[in-house]
């Protein structure tokens, strides 16, 4: 244990706390078991790193990642032993999912160990939530996604903002101190702001990493899929990620790519899940519920300029860090006379000379233009949206 350790050290010297995501207000840290997950690379490490830098006494508190090579010849609940012998109390596991059987050890050092606090992070959201079946009322799990355009000025421009709620937004109470001109700022994260590593100058080479894994490891992993069905996955996001956006007509989608359509929907939902796409429902299961599917984007808007590239679209830009910002805070639909819905609030995304055609039967409509600096009325910036949470 003496390697873990020392590997756990030199980690938590190198984090640094100046910087701290969303979520973290949002996880009750004291749970007894908690779950932290999320797509690859938007900060989950980083996030325990400095709870425990900030919170917690490094001589009770053990961090380690599951792909570790001591667990070729340990399991989890060995470590869990060892480690309460010692008099450990906190033991933070990171990429949990790449541990076999995980659920299972975690239930029985849950039952086991009732002092031990055990937090553990998972990249592949597919396996995690097949994993927390073993562990239905004994985990809470928290999801957490990119940066938001107010998180990437705070951390990449020290430009230090508070959340703004959705009727904060609309009635133009957004600002930026300081910043007179904040659509530069904006272009720059649109290309490459919703990833913390975006600061690497390798961060190209990087998020196609992420991609790769992904699309490649992580979805077929979990479906107990073959390597051509994976490819399969791959050329379905190259599909979706040169549309504008891409309507599904599940029956063409499936044969364009050779696979049958009963499958389709199964192989959608596994990109989603893995932080790949987002698929915009109508409200046909209810406002949370499952409706039918109207339209799939990228998960992102720095996923859009590393796959589409010189066939990126403007208008799926704009739609994509719309629906991207919003899902964390509100529940959000297509909406049936524009592009969206949250609540009874209709939104139709577009540049600066769009119009009023399209909403001007919506009970309370508004049009979100990007290109602008500020609003009047029912014109919102699209920015403004980048700062709900």
């Amino acid at each position: 244990m003496d390697r873990l350790y020392e590997n756990f050290n030199k980690l938590l010297k190198a984090t640094s706390t100046d910087f701290i995501r969303y979520k973290y207000a949002e996880i009750n840290w004291g749970s007894h078991m908690l779950g932290l997950v999320g797509p690859r690379g938007v900060g989950k490490t980083t996030m325990f790193l400095q709870h425990i830098k900030q919170n917690m006494n490094p001589k009770d508190t053990l961090y380690v990642s599951a792909d570790n090579m001591y667990f070729a010849d340990n399991s989890l609940i060995d470590l869990t032993d060892k480690f309460s012998k010692q008099g450990g109390k906190h033991l933070f596991i990171d990429e949990i999912h790449k541990y076999p059987n995980w659920s299972r050890e975690l239930k029985q050092i849950f039952d086991s160990y009732p002092d031990m606090q055990v937090l553990f992070t998972g990249s592949s959201i597919l396996d995690i939530y097949k994993g927390t079946a073993d562990l239905s009322r004994r985990a809470p799990i928290y999801e957490m996604q990119g940066l938001s355009f107010r998180e990437y000025l705070s951390m990449f421009h020290q430009i230090h903002v508070p959340a703004y709620s959705l009727e904060e937004i609309l009635e133009h109470k957004v600002e930026i101190p300081g910043i007179a001109h904040p659509l530069p700022l904006f272009a720059e994260y649109i290309r490459h702001g919703y990833y913390p590593f975006s600061k690497d100058t390798t961060f190209e080479i990087e998020l196609n990493q992420v991609i790769n894994q992904t699309m490649e490891n992580d979805i077929p992993q979990y479906a107990n899929m073959n390597v051509s069905t994976g490819r399969k996955l791959k050329q379905l996001l190259m599909i979706i990620a040169k549309s504008v956006p891409f309507k599904p007509v599940m029956q063409k989608l499936a044969d364009i790519i050779g696979v049958s359509r009963n499958y389709l929907s199964d192989y959608l939902l596994y990109i989603e899940k893995a932080g790949m796409i987002a698929q915009v429902r109508d409200d046909t299961g209810g406002i949370r519920g499952l409706g039918k599917v109207e339209k799939i984007y990228l998960d992102n808007t720095n996923l859009i300029y590393a796959l589409g590239r010189e066939n990126s679209n403007t208008g799926n830009i704009r739609e994509t860090f719309f629906y991207n910002q919003m899902r964390v805070k509100q529940d959000i639909i297509s909406s049936k006379i524009s592009d969206f819905q949250i609540g009874k609030r209709t939104f139709e995304i577009g540049g600066k000379n769009k119009g009023q055609q399209q909403i001007a039967k919506a009970q309370e409509g508004y049009i979100v233009k990007d290109d602008i600096e500020t609003g009047y009325g029912n014109i919102i910036p699209l920015w403004n949206f980048g700062m709900n949470y």
